[in-house]
């Protein structure tokens, strides 16, 4: 039988395809310190779980399909607080973030046409892999970790637009480096955008985890874009809760909101329970960010100062999300994890990373890199660059 070239040439998660990997690990026995998925050990809202044990009707319904009134007026308010202000008809709730991607990318670009988009890298991997399934080009962006992964000049981008550019893709703050971009950097996005007809797809849902007192700008702040600008959005990070699946597209755009509406009522809804849920999680006091915003400003500190102790790393110091890109003194990163979960270990214990070449679109790139989620305790932390360090050191592969 053949397969669509739509699937074959669609990636495998670069991260989850090493899971085998690490049950084999603890199939020997081994303890493994995930730092390669982005999965808070942050406990979810109490208010969440009640919501869904107070649930007492007699039939679990569908629900509406661009989502539930009372989310999406949940999801209004909380935007407000960031000088955003949308409608009813310019928010539609989707499965996960993700969905709300792969929705943007449909309605911004064709693949008969041989339809492209700009995307900074290293980027989050799902960029590449919903445009391949929908047949759409990624044209990236090198960023370099020297530069802390900021954006290169203008210039840099503009040469990769051409008539079939359709929008442009980032994430804000950054995964998989941890970047805050500066207001001139997205004013830049921005001017590019409206200068060729460009799409926005920007994707927020890092919002909250911003560091050293910087000013964090919204690409929803930027007026003169309102109608090109689409905000990705989720509970899955700001509120530690991956497992609901609970995303958001917003746009002032109500014809393209129209347009994606279509593909909402296509997957006719999304899980009532969780949306229920998800308007108690954007009730949460502001006090809670703050305290998680503390605590993952510790963990940053322990891994950054971790990397800086091992012999050969580049990295830049990340200002936002929970992620940090590093480059390491090895011949292949993913060769590196794989070995580390298979023959490496320091007392029973080892370490479970990303390898970063799968966040790059162009080939070669990325290869001697890995992306460390900073999600674990600062005790697991510590224990984990401790282990980190000794596994460069003794690897095979070490070119130092």
């Amino acid at each position: 039988m053949n397969f669509s070239k739509r699937i074959t040439s669609m990636q495998e998660s670069p991260i989850r395809k090493l899971v085998p990997f690490a049950q084999g690990a603890k199939a020997q026995g081994k303890k493994v310190y995930h730092l390669n998925i982005g999965q808070p050990d942050i406990e979810t809202p109490e208010s969440f779980m009640n919501s869904i044990r107070n649930f007492d009707e007699k039939v679990l319904a569908y629900s509406l399909s661009q989502g539930i009134p009372e989310l999406i007026e949940a999801i209004i308010k909380y935007y407000k607080k960031y000088d955003m202000h949308y409608e009813s008809d310019e928010i539609l709730i989707t499965n996960g973030g993700s969905e709300a991607l792969l929705f943007a990318i449909i309605a911004c670009a064709d693949a008969d046409a041989g339809d492209e988009v700009i995307v900074p890298e290293p980027f989050y991997t799902n960029y590449n892999g919903f445009s391949a399934a929908v047949d759409v080009k990624v044209c990236p962006i090198t960023c370099k970790a020297e530069e802390g992964f900021h954006l290169p000049a203008r210039k840099s981008i503009e040469e990769c637009i051409n008539p079939r550019t359709k929008a442009i893709i980032l994430s804000n703050p950054g995964n998989p480096t941890g970047v805050v971009y500066t207001k001139e950097e997205i004013q830049m996005v921005a001017d590019l955008a409206k200068e060729y007809n460009l799409f926005i797809i920007a994707d927020e849902v890092y919002r909250e985890f911003v560091y050293d007192g910087l000013n964090y700008t919204s690409f929803g702040n930027i007026e003169e874009i309102q109608d090109r600008v689409i905000i990705v959005d989720s509970v899955s990070k700001r509120y530690s809760a991956c497992g609901a699946r609970i995303g958001s597209l917003a746009s002032k755009n109500k014809d393209l909101m129209k347009q994606i509406l279509k593909l909402c009522q296509g997957r006719l809804c999304v899980p009532t329970l969780e949306q229920i849920g998800a308007v108690e999680l954007y009730k949460t006091p502001e006090d809670y960010f703050e305290s998680v915003n503390q605590e993952y400003d510790k963990r940053r500190n322990i891994v950054f100062e971790g990397l800086q102790d091992i012999p050969g790393v580049v990295c830049e110091k990340p200002t936002g999300a929970f992620y940090v890109v590093a480059k390491l003194p090895v011949d292949d990163a993913e060769k590196f994890t794989i070995w580390m979960l298979r023959e490496f270990d320091v007392d029973g214990e080892t370490v479970m990373v990303a390898p970063a070449e799968g966040f790059y679109a162009t080939p070669g790139l990325g290869r001697d890199e890995i992306r460390i989620a900073y999600i674990l305790n600062e005790d697991d932390l510590k224990k984990a660059m401790s282990i980190l360090k000794k596994a460069v050191a003794e690897y095979p592969g070490t070119t130092i």
